[in-house]
């Protein structure tokens, strides 16, 4: 009977959050997630048959473990989702410093096709949730997009970027940056 493996998927990615966290997508090889976990690289190898299997591993499951959160938000109300990226990025400052970074930078031009299915899939998903809140009008969809993506990952950015702690308002001011620029008629 085979012995189990040491060292599972999660494990490898784990080390590989860490890594993009710290030393960016650069950092994110091989041999120095095996030499983050202790295991031999053959480890790494036998679950990611290239860095571009692994870089895309790494992002796909740090933006879909976020985006599955943020679309439960998005259902409750435009300021849950603002407060959504905030408080997520407070929970998870690793991943959030990740997600800083595009799948551009994961080598997402290298992936194999399955893999930029999965991201398309996900992005398509929140624009489909960003669409049902905007309607038809391209200007509302651009205004929800600034309000509830990039306002929020604003208020992150600066913070994670320089490794300090969120300030304990940054939800507050997340959320009422979102309300500004949707207006107060957007259920809160």
């Amino acid at each position: 009977m085979p012995r189990p493996p040491r060292f599972d998927t999660d494990q490898l990615l784990d080390a590989a959050v860490h890594l993009a966290a710290t030393s960016g997508p650069a950092g994110v090889t091989m041999a120095a997630v095996a030499k983050t976990v202790g295991a031999p690289s053959g480890s790494v190898y036998h679950r990611f048959p290239s860095r571009a299997v692994l870089l895309a591993e790494v992002w796909l499951r740090t933006v879909e473990r976020f985006q599955h959160g943020y679309v439960h938000a998005l259902e409750e109300s435009p300021a849950a989702a603002a407060r959504h990226v905030v408080a997520w990025s407070r929970t998870h400052p690793q991943e959030a410093a990740l997600l800083l970074y595009g799948p551009h930078d994961f080598g997402r031009a290298d992936w194999p096709p399955q893999y930029a299915r999965r991201a398309n899939e996900g992005n398509a998903r929140i624009r489909a949730a960003l669409a049902a809140l905007a309607g038809e009008d391209p200007a509302a969809f651009d205004r929800a997009f600034l309000a509830l993506i990039d306002l929020p990952l604003a208020v992150v950015r600066r913070h994670l970027r320089a490794g300090q702690p969120l300030p304990a308002h940054a939800e507050s001011l997340a959320e009422e940056s979102a309300t500004a620029l949707l207006g107060r008629a957007a259920p809160s």
